[in-house]
């Protein structure tokens, strides 16, 4: 049921993603103001994320699910309300602080009912729920774009948000002991200390590493499909969706059994190279291949760091964990909107995608740095 429910919660959302910036542009906005549409939601993601990390030490988990869920479904509804560039970035900031919320809740809840024995595995699957609904509902949010009115694909994105508000009402969920036995006064709130969890704040930056160099495809795919006149962009997201579903159960268990080390470096070398074969693509043919390259490499990277995160965390400091690495995920992303749409007013976007997937080979150099900094250590003995 929690899967069902972040699937729903992710397609609400990530059908939004690719669509925004072409529609914020509609309304006038140069190249760093389609960049911030990225940026300002990731600043108030990151902004929000120390304070739900340090409530899930001590609080039990439905009532903080609920409440990031019905916050993102309200903010959705009031996109159309604004055809002012400012005030469409002011209402994307609150929609960051929203998401922060809401996927920092539903991770850590996720976590909390999977065994540490397989929680390679657990993630994994969970994992399918964000992978899907990040690969296919972009596809869909392109299709709604080009065919009806932004604020139609806002209701059809606030349907979903809706069912996945009744699935997360009616999950089953588990709170650890310790997190029950602690009481708000017993943990004294630091903000930077609830930003970062030492034990696990290596995997989380090769994390930010990798989102980095994936926000410029995030932010710009669209607008890359229109100058090169590809119309049928989503089958990027089509391709990726399928292989992502395929390869997630197999990493998970490669996971577990041999630990994330060779796991990364494979899946971010994969990852670059679906990167460069995008950058050249002029036709359908290079844009499902890239699909399918992104779909086997990032479609289990970021689960696989997940996982590495989680599984070197005590038990209470995972909503720290899951915050920390979700705000890897977002900042990266940010930033990349942010730099990349900077950039983007003097290079072409193929040499755009070309110039961020290096920051795919500094995530492969950090992840063979760890392995000789130290062993990994982790819950469950994951070799290294």
């Amino acid at each position: 049921m929690l899967m069902a429910g972040n699937l729903f919660v992710f397609m609400s959302f990530q059908m939004l993603i690719p669509t925004l910036p072409p529609y914020i542009k509609s309304l006038g906005a140069n190249g760093l103001e389609i960049g911030l549409v990225t940026t300002l939601f990731s600043i108030g993601a990151v902004i929000c994320r120390p304070f739900i990390g340090y409530m899930l030490g001590y609080r039990t988990r439905k009532p903080l699910v609920m409440a990031g869920i019905i916050s993102l479904l309200v903010i959705t509804f009031i996109y159309p309300l604004s055809s002012v560039v400012l005030v469409f970035l002011l209402f994307r900031f609150m929609h960051g602080l929203a998401w922060g919320w809401s996927t920092t809740v539903n991770g850590t809840a996720a976590v909390d009912v999977v065994p540490n024995s397989r929680l390679g595995e657990g993630m994994g699957y969970y994992g399918l729920s964000i992978t899907i609904g990040m690969i296919i509902a972009p596809s869909l949010g392109i299709y709604l774009f080009q065919i009806t009115s932004f604020s139609n694909l806002i209701y059809i994105s606030g349907a979903l948000g809706v069912v996945a508000v009744l699935l997360l009402a009616m999950v089953n969920y588990k709170t650890p002991e310790v997190v029950k036995n602690t009481k708000k006064e017993d943990l004294p709130f630091s903000y930077f200390g609830s930003m970062i969890e030492k034990t696990s704040w290596y995997p989380a930056f090769i994390t930010l590493l990798a989102s980095f160099a994936y926000g410029s495809i995030v932010t710009f795919i669209v607008i890359f499909g229109d100058e090169r006149g590809i119309h049928q962009i989503f089958l990027f997201y089509l391709f990726n969706a399928v292989m992502a579903t395929i390869s997630r159960p197999i990493s998970g268990k490669w996971f577990d059994q041999h630990g994330p080390k060779g796991l990364v470096l494979f899946c971010t070398f994969v990852s670059f190279i679906g990167m460069w074969v995008l950058s050249f693509a002029h036709s359908n043919l290079f844009i499902a291949a890239a699909g399918i390259l992104f779909g086997i490499g990032y479609g289990s990277l970021i689960p696989t760091l997940q996982s590495w995160t989680l599984s070197i965390t005590p038990a209470n400091k995972r909503g720290v964990a899951s915050g920390m690495f979700f705000s890897s995920i977002d900042l990266g992303i940010g930033l990349s909107g942010l730099v990349f749409g900077i950039i983007a007013q003097f290079v072409e976007i193929g040499i755009l995608f070309q110039i961020s997937s290096v920051f795919m080979l500094l995530a492969m150099v950090f992840t063979i740095m760890e392995g000789r900094r130290k062993p990994l250590r982790s819950q469950h003995n994951l070799k290294f």
